[in-house]
């Protein structure tokens, strides 16, 4: 987190920020500025690349969930409004989804 960084985002599964932190390593590789940011430092990595390695996350865990859900799994349930399986969130009562600005759509 950057230095006098006033967020609050916490993993909310124990351990899950190491196994994220490597994750945007081995995705930032992939995307080809691994090189740039092998000590840890991002502040020579322009907005657009660090904006890709977070959107290629993103995009790897929906990817992941899906396939998950598609095999017979079951995403995890995170208690909280508006959380996944919170009220509107992932998994609520008959498959439905609801969207970023309140529209429902339905996993089948």
């Amino acid at each position: 987190m950057a230095q006098g960084s006033q967020t609050s985002n916490k993993a909310l599964v124990r351990g899950a920020e190491t196994a994220l932190d490597r994750f945007k390593y081995d995705i930032a590789n992939e995307v080809g500025i691994g090189q740039q940011v092998r000590d840890g430092y991002w502040g020579d990595v322009p907005a657009r690349q660090c904006g890709a390695v977070g959107g290629h996350m993103v995009k790897r865990m929906i990817a992941l969930a899906e396939q998950s859900l598609a095999q017979g799994g079951t995403l995890p349930q995170v208690g909280g409004v508006g959380g996944v399986g919170g009220a509107g969130g992932v998994g609520t009562a008959g498959g439905g989804f609801t969207r970023a600005g309140g529209t429902t759509g339905t996993t089948r």
